[in-house]
């Protein structure tokens, strides 16, 4: 499969909201890490509700990854996390009871009240 097509799928897989974004941007530099680094985002077994979202930093993508770029961000996912987020938005929130990314799944069944696992 084709780079530019992994791209074009990858548009309509996911959203990141401009807020998510700036914070992915402040960490990379809180971190020294370089604006190049991609945010990976996948799923992996676990959590109350079966799944888990997984958040970090990778490099460059892995094989098959599907990769997509908003607001400056550059991200990738592995295609065995895509079949369970497509059409997730990713978000970023701070309020008095804390600060953190948040993942509106159009396709959970349901999800726990700590946000970051669904089925």
């Amino acid at each position: 499969m084709s780079a530019a097509l992994l791209e074009q799928e990858t548009e309509q897989l996911i959203r990141v909201t401009q807020r998510a974004a700036e914070e992915v941007k402040k960490i990379l530099k809180d971190q020294d890490l370089s604006p190049e680094t991609y945010l990976r985002l996948g799923v992996k077994g676990g959590g109350c509700s079966g799944l888990s979202y997984t958040i970090g930093f990778a490099d460059r993508p892995g094989e098959g990854d599907h990769v997509h770029e908003e607001y400056g961000v550059r991200i990738v996912i592995d295609p065995k996390s895509a079949m369970f987020i497509q059409g997730i938005e990713v978000g970023f929130q701070s309020s008095i009871m804390g600060r953190g990314f948040t993942f509106e799944n159009p396709n959970a069944e349901r999800s726990c009240g700590c946000g970051s696992s669904f089925s």
